[in-house]
């Protein structure tokens, strides 16, 4: 056997190998992942609903979206949890929204996956530029804006200095959930 087909031999086992050892390490790793997922969600929805006793699926959604109760029977509906993703400057964003029953408010937002540059886009997931969300008026598409200050009843956030596409992008997960969620009460499915 000359060389050459020795080398292609021992590079295809050596690739066999590795590949068949990813295989099942993300088999093994999957399902712990996606519970992990779950969990952070969970957690996540009596964070952006303050009232949160209780919560449920919304089944009759295309998308994933929970119904939140003030109590544990379920009869008094204190908004809703949006768990939505987006396309952020480097990845994609997940996050999650709080909304108002009435859906005219934003009672909170959290992040709950990002791939944003460490420092810059990463500052969405501070507290500083979250807190732009709480009470913000969904009436009115939100906006981002650069050197001015916001006005909540204008749905305007301040964007992040140097992170503008970071920024803008959360605005526009935040506008395309609630624009999903306003047809979901428009066909009487909310």
């Amino acid at each position: 056997m000359n060389l050459i087909t020795r080398m292609i031999l021992v590079l295809v086992v050596i690739g066999v190998v590795s590949g068949g050892g990813l295989a099942i390490l993300f088999a093994w790793a999957d399902p712990i992942i996606q519970n992990n997922a779950k969990e952070e969600t969970k957690l996540a929805i009596f964070q952006v609903v303050p009232k949160a006793v209780a919560y449920e699926k919304l089944e009759k959604a295309p998308f994933e979206a929970y119904v939140v109760y003030g109590d544990a029977g379920k009869k008094e509906v204190v908004g809703y949890a949006l768990p939505t993703v987006g396309t952020g400057f480097q990845g994609n964003i997940k996050l999650i929204i709080g909304i108002t029953p009435d859906l005219n408010q934003i009672t909170a937002m959290q992040v709950l996956d990002q791939l944003e540059t460490p420092g810059l886009g990463s500052k969405i997931t501070e507290e500083d530029f979250r807190n732009f969300f709480n009470g913000l008026s969904t009436e009115k598409p939100v906006t981002a804006l650069k050197g001015e200050t916001p006005h909540k009843e204008k749905s305007e956030i301040q964007a992040i200095t140097g992170a503008t596409i970071s920024s803008k992008a959360v605005v526009k997960i935040v506008n395309k959930g609630m624009e999903d969620m306003r047809q979901l009460k428009k066909e009487g499915k909310i």
